[in-house]
């Protein structure tokens, strides 16, 4: 079965709610995220556009990160929310609920103006 190649303006608006929702659910580090982002369907997201989302999201304070040591293996980075980043998901979960509401019915030629 072949990868959906879905336009990367899709990918740039929905990657960021996606990986916060992912974190949500536990602690988890980088390539289990992009892992289950592919397996969601959303494609494969590479490592230059997954850890500088990352970063961007430790620094504006949303997502806490600890190093751990590898079993036998490297260290990884591990994610968890904080509370400013439960807050920031459970807005933009409302906000994706509308908007994707209000688009849908848009592109399906259901929309009034208004």
């Amino acid at each position: 079965m072949s990868e959906v190649k879905w336009p990367s303006e899709w990918h740039r608006g929905v990657l960021g709610p996606a990986v916060l929702s992912i974190i949500s659910e536990g602690e988890t580090y980088g390539y289990v995220i992009a892992q289950r982002l592919e397996r969601s369907g959303l494609g494969t997201v590479k490592g230059g556009t997954l850890y500088p989302l990352l970063s961007r999201y430790e620094s504006d304070g949303l997502l806490q990160a600890m190093w751990r040591e590898g079993d036998g293996g490297p260290g990884r980075k591990f994610f968890s929310l904080t509370t400013r980043g439960q807050d920031e998901l459970s807005g933009l979960r409302e906000s994706w609920h509308r908007f994707s509401r209000i688009a849908g019915a848009l592109i399906d030629g259901e929309s009034e103006e208004r």
